[in-house]
């Protein structure tokens, strides 16, 4: 729900909206050297995350893992008796559940399942976001604006976008409901979380998301510990970083358990003039009501104030690298059209960055109830809601006239914007804009586990959510003195027409009824096999309106001849759609012994079209006196094959994979309207291989490789409705490296340990028509800490962390933020937009003391 680079609303001004908004096939030798490059490099480098070799688990303590309260690897929580007998066998010769210093863990579903473990987490950068751990993961491509954690992030997953990946917290959805966008600052401290589980294919048939074309993700906060104290720690680090985190655990209070932790993290930005703030509360009690049933309740609630990067294109990136927002404010320059220095001056203050901040309220609260009806039946009611208040600030493109004349006429104010005492016609006056978005959002997920025998189970149950969103664009004076507008949170001082009501460019309201049905039999005939066959109906509706200028009268903009050059009359729209469909997914596994596994996975998957689809497109069609174009919904068929082994030293997973994409939505700027509208990429298809690799190499050191090869080409052309056709066929999918690697090593002995984690991504496509292209990168991060010694009273395990990212201070490109369908204007007349990427940020250094109290 965050505002960045792009923010929630979906219809902005003109000038913003660009911004904000078959068979498996590889050759032979590709094939051979990719899987040579997955297995074959046992050299002594493994992710930084990783941890000492540790005892055998219980498999009582693998059980407790397996509560939905405690895992957010769900892929298990429907196996069948039979299944359970043989992950216990396979446990042991892994030596733990969890492998790879808890970069990888057992699975047992017939599709692909990575998970990253509370091990590897409790040793990354504090404050890192769900988005910057998964980037070990293979198929994942992750990137974020800096390493604190506090400015959201992006990733692809086998080619897909985050916005077309399912994620869930604590088995709530967080994908935005209009848009499908997720905000992972907004969600948790890297202290609470438990383990972060990623289905890089199709999610399960019950996980509660609408917008999962891709993939899905879903990580938990950690259940509270039996026994009470605090835990803090302290980091500072580059660039003016600084972070507290306290937890308090009650431990036992009769049969309830809690904890309640606070955290305050603060930074400047790297590159340009601003910082980030943000404010985060997490909580979460267990309530054990026997050993048949228990509810747990979690809080998760942040306030965020923060600027944005900038987005560079690659000529603004060579010129200099380390550009943002500026901290010079001309004060009482705010006719940006005046001649002279004047206007040279206002243009600056545009750059401002106190005109550029992203303020933001988030909650998600919910319980999940876990009970035991009978032998053979279990319950699990996981009722939630959440709330998302804020916006983006920005100053361009909003400029205001002085006027004397008391009307509705957009933008004729009749206030003193420039604070010059006088209200006159003295040309457009620079005014603060904020892009809010308000959301409520209940819902509710009903799920029954049933044994219909030692080898056969029933998952079924029913997903509902009504979210309520309000979106529009409002503005504030500024004042001339010092660049700070009314109220940086657009609550205050917005300018008004005569009869009171805000002057806007647009009110946007959505309801989206969402309603899901599913049910998933797992079958387990003999030691060795495992079938799977799911189905799951889903529909959604959204409807409601959406205003251009509401409350405008009247054009404004004339041409030297008299003529009407651009009209600012209301109008309004109101629309219903609903979309929905059936998705069957099947697995086998065969279980060869108690180390080889192989698996065949096949499923569907179907995403509704994002909310300013239904109302923009209707908007492009009602000016330009067409039939409006109906949005269709995104569907994938992906096809998974393949091979687990785990053994007492070495464990390796090895997954070839197909995947059919079909109208993949993509959003453009349209000349004609001045609206972000959107279109489709009729079909592409993903080919690739996903490997990863654990080595124990002694007591004390381990290696981590995962390897991903991606081949994501688009099979059509995409249909630019007014603007032409674009010709994508052939061309290969934005933001996706053809190859990713990640190579590690680890290092545990006594109070010491170490990592060094490389990870190398080949070259991707800036935009759609793959006419520029941004370069290969690798970085290097270091992590290293010591446990000190105890015996201080009351003081338990006091540590010391240091975390280095980029320590080699590379430069690259890592990602494009705006997605352009061409960087070139000889493609056709609209959609353009000149590719702006998030780059790599130079070297970071952070260091953390923590330690328990009582």
């Amino acid at each position: 729900m965050m505002f960045a680079a792009a923010t929630h609303a979906t219809a902005v001004l003109p000038s913003l909206r660009p911004l904000i908004r078959g068979r498996f096939f590889m050759k032979t030798n590709t094939l051979a050297i990719a899987v040579a490059m997955a297995l074959g490099f046992a050299t002594p480098l493994v992710s930084a995350q990783t941890q000492p070799v540790k005892p055998a688990k219980t498999v009582s303590d693998a059980d407790k893992r397996e509560s939905v309260s405690s895992t957010s690897n769900t892929t298990r929580s429907n196996d069948t008796r039979r299944a359970s007998a043989q992950l216990e066998r396979v446990e042991v010769k892994a030596d733990a559940l969890s492998i790879g210093g808890g970069l990888m863990e057992i699975q047992t579903a017939p599709k692909a399942v990575s998970t990253i473990s509370r091990e590897a987490i409790q040793e990354a950068a504090p404050g890192a976001t769900f988005v910057q751990l998964l980037d070990t993961i293979p198929g994942v491509n992750a990137s974020t604006d800096d390493v604190t954690g506090l400015n959201d992030g992006e990733f692809t997953l086998r080619g897909y976008t985050s916005d077309e990946v399912g994620i869930t917290v604590n088995g709530a959805p967080i994908n935005d409901s209009g848009n499908y966008r997720a905000y992972s600052t907004e969600y948790g401290d890297a202290e609470n979380m438990g383990d972060i589980t990623v289905q890089q294919g199709y999610p399960d048939q019950g996980a509660p998301v609408a917008g999962a074309a891709g993939g899905s993700v879903a990580w938990v906060t950690m259940d509270p510990r039996h026994k009470g104290g605090v835990d803090i720690s302290q980091s500072f680090g580059s660039n003016g970083y600084r972070r507290t985190f306290v937890r308090l655990n009650t431990g036992d209070t009769g049969p309830v358990r809690s904890w309640v932790s606070y955290s305050d993290n603060q930074v400047d930005l790297w590159r340009g003039a601003g910082g980030s703030k943000v404010t985060k509360i997490d909580a979460k009690s267990v309530w054990t009501i026997n050993d048949r049933n228990s509810i747990s309740a979690s809080v998760q609630y942040s306030r965020q104030m923060k600027t944005p990067y900038v987005g560079l294109t690659k000529r603004q990136a060579h010129e200099n690298y380390d550009q943002g927002y500026t901290d010079i404010w001309y004060p009482g320059r705010l006719n940006p059209k005046a001649s002279g220095v004047a206007g040279t001056e206002a243009n600056a203050n545009y750059n401002y960055y106190g005109l550029h901040n992203n303020p933001f309220h988030a909650l998600l609260a919910s319980l999940d109830g876990e009970f035991t009806l009978s032998d053979n039946l279990h319950l699990s009611v996981v009722p939630y809601f959440q709330y998302g208040q804020g916006g983006v600030d920005s100053a361009n493109s909003s400029a205001f006239t002085e006027s004397t004349v008391n009307d509705s006429r957009y933008p004729l104010v009749n206030q003193d914007l420039n604070g010059d005492g006088v209200v006159k016609g003295n040309g457009a006056v620079l005014v603060g804009s904020y892009n809010y978005s308000n959301t409520y959002r209940p819902g509710i997920v009903i799920k029954f586990n049933q044994d219909l025998g030692e080898n056969d189970n029933l998952e079924y149950g029913v997903w509902y959510e009504r979210p309520r969103q309000q979106q529009g664009m409002v503005f504030m004076p500024i004042d001339p003195a010092n660049g700070v507008p009314t109220d940086r949170w657009g609550d205050k001082g917005q300018l008004t027409y005569p009869d009171g009501s805000t002057r806007s460019t647009f009110d946007q309201y959505t309801t989206t009824d969402t309603r899901k049905a599913f049910i998933t039999n797992t079958w387990t005939p003999d030691e060795h096999w495992t079938l799977s066959t799911g189905l799951s109906y889903l529909w959604v509706e959204r409807s409601g309106y959406m205003w251009e200028y509401p409350g405008s009268t009247g054009p404004i903009y004339y041409n030297k001849d008299g003529s009407v050059s651009k009209s600012y009359e209301a109008a309004v729209t109101r629309q219903k759609r609903s979309w929905h469909k059936v998705t069957p997914s099947l697995g086998l596994k065969y279980q060869l012994d108690e180390r080889n596994q192989f698996y065949l996975g096949v499923g569907q998957t179907f995403r509704a079209p994002v909310n300013g689809s239904v109302f923009n497109n209707a908007f492009v069609s009602q000016a330009n006196g067409e039939e409006a174009v109906n949005q269709k919904p995104e569907t994938a068929w992906t096809y998974d094959l393949g091979w687990r082994f785990y053994g007492q030293r070495v464990s390796a997973v090895v997954d070839a994979y197909a995947s059919n994409f079909n109208n993949k939505q993509v959003n453009g700027y349209d000349d004609l309207t001045g609206l972000t509208v959107y279109t489709s990429l009729p079909k592409v298809h993903m080919r690739g291989l996903d490997a990863e690799m654990n080595i124990r190499l002694d007591r004390h050191w381990s290696t981590y490789v995962s390897y991903a090869y991606t081949q994501a080409l688009m099979q059509g052309n995409m249909n630019g409705l007014d603007n032409g056709i674009y010709y994508t066929r052939g061309k290969t999918m934005v933001n996706t490296p053809r190859n990713m690697l990640v190579v590690g090593l680890h290092y545990s002995q006594g109070p010491f340990w170490g990592g060094l984690n490389v990870k190398a991504r080949s070259a991707f496509w800036g935009d759609y028509s793959n006419s520029e292209k941004a370069g290969g990168y690798t970085t290097v991060n270091l992590n290293a800490g010591v446990r000190l010694r105890q015996g201080w009273g009351w003081l338990h395990h006091p540590y010391l962390k240091i975390n280095v990212a980029n320590l080699l201070n590379r430069h690259a490109f890592a990602y494009n933020k705006n997605l352009s369908l061409s960087a070139s204007r000889a493609a056709g007349p609209g959609y353009y937009s000149t590719p702006t990427y998030t780059v790599l940020q130079e070297r970071a250094v952070m260091a953390t003391f923590g330690a328990s109290f009582f």
